[in-house]
């Protein structure tokens, strides 16, 4: 299928893949500010450098993913994409507006909220971009019949995602952001459902990825394939209650988010149960490059899921809420699964290219210094949040400060694991760049 692939696919990987490096990059600057406070503020404020880490890594998942569907989707359907003369204007709208956004962190430019904390006008040409996402995916599927269920996937997700990103912006009308406890709940309640809209797009395209790997799609056109999708967009719509425990919404509207929370249990107990097949196919697979990010994704789901239900709990989420648990559970989330999943999928795209066979030592010891370095990351902010929940909570806690200093060593192994991880992401990236790069160039 290699004739239907538009190289304008290969410029959203690349542009995913610098903003992957960016995102790090910031990362590591506000981790030392955990352990050094201040010391960048002679050249950049803790104030820009989180935005620039988030914004870095959201528009590293959105812009990958793109890229990840029209790959496969071509691959899927045998024949190019519909109008390709709008995804080049979606390409440019998404270059002009990430790299617009950083410089406007740079000079102190915001006026956003959380996640989306740059002006609102840059809002535009990314709701105008994913419309053309949307228009060229509908476009380029003739029929909606017998479709395997990733392609389900990715039509709810981008309409999904639309959707939920045009409510996260109801804030700049008067009538919403003027009540409070509304504002806030339509906020986190839009965030929520932001996560699980592009969860649609790259889990829809690793189950492509892993029917290809297997050579068959028995799995995509399966009934548990469906019903795990349908309890996937169900959990993606209601979940996120447990974000407003603390406010004083209505009551019915926790319990229901509660109740499709635990619903997530039935999604835990299957990775369990399948956990010895899933051994059997590392084995058999584990020569794959691309699959053994899918293999190190599936840990991450099985971890990350575990700490979710845990959170949805509401005699437990009064000790993670606004502590490093959930930052260690979004870190987990981000790295562990959405990046680990659209690293397969850009390795899958380049797998016969010079540039990885030339540097595989390379990007095999930076997989396993990631593989090893995340747990500790993780650790180290589960546990700082645990520290700081239960001293919320005491009657007899004492100063503020004091607190902060206690959790001082749980940030010095969060910053070195940090660090050790971006090397090894970055011995990953640089040859998986050129990889793109010449793919790009052999295409001429």
């Amino acid at each position: 299928m290699e004739q239907f692939h538009s190289k304008t696919i290969n410029y959203f990987y690349i542009l995913a893949l610098c903003l992957l490096s960016f995102g790090l990059i910031f990362g590591l600057a506000g981790a030392l500010e955990y352990v050094f406070p201040g010391v960048s503020k002679h050249y950049i404020s803790f104030e820009k450098i989180r935005p620039l880490h988030v914004s870095s890594m959201v528009f590293w998942i959105l812009t990958a993913a793109m890229g990840a569907v029209f790959t496969f989707l071509q691959e899927h359907t045998g024949k190019g994409i519909r109008y390709p003369k709008l995804l080049k204007i979606q390409l440019f709208l998404f270059v002009i507006a990430t790299v617009s956004i950083l410089i406007s962190y740079f000079f102190g430019i915001f006026g956003g909220r959380e996640y989306w904390e740059f002006h609102p006008g840059f809002a535009i040409p990314i709701w105008i971009g994913w419309v053309l996402f949307l228009i060229n995916i509908f476009g380029s599927i003739e029929s909606f019949k017998k479709q395997p269920v990733y392609v389900w996937m990715w039509l709810t997700g981008v309409v999904f995602f639309l959707f939920t990103y045009t409510e996260s912006n109801l804030w700049l009308f008067a009538w919403f952001r003027n009540e409070i406890v509304h504002d806030m709940t339509i906020q986190w309640k839009s965030y929520g459902s932001l996560v699980g809209a592009w969860n649609m797009l790259v889990y829809g395209s690793s189950i492509y990825l892993m029917d290809k790997i297997a050579g068959n799609k028995k799995y995509s056109y399966s009934n548990i394939a469906f019903w795990l999708y349908f309890l996937g967009l169900f959990n993606g719509m209601f979940n996120w209650g447990h974000h407003i425990y603390t406010l004083p919404t209505f009551p019915y509207v926790k319990h229901i988010a509660y109740a499709v929370s635990m619903t997530e249990l039935i999604l835990f107990a299957r990775i369990i149960w399948l956990w010895r097949d899933s051994i059997s196919s590392i084995q058999k697979n584990y020569h794959i490059l691309s699959y053994r990010f899918i293999m190190s994704a599936d840990i991450w789901v099985f971890i990350t899921l575990g700490l979710a239900i845990c959170m949805s709990v509401p005699a437990l989420n009064i000790y993670m809420h606004g502590t490093h648990v959930v930052v260690g559970h979004t870190m987990g989330a981000t790295i562990g699964i959405n990046s680990m999943l659209l690293m397969s999928f850009v390795f899958d795209r380049i797998s016969k290219q010079k540039a990885v066979e030339q540097n595989m030592k390379s990007i095999n010891i930076g997989y396993w210094i990631i593989q090893i370095s995340l747990p500790i990351f993780f650790l180290s902010l589960v546990i700082a949040g645990f520290v700081k929940g239960y001293w919320q909570l005491s009657e007899d806690r004492g100063p503020y400060l004091g607190m902060i200093y206690s959790l001082k060593p749980y940030f010095i192994v969060f910053a070195v694991s940090g660090t050790t991880m971006i090397i090894g992401f970055l011995m990953v990236i640089f040859p998986a760049l050129k990889g793109l790069i010449n793919y790009k160039s052999l295409e001429k």
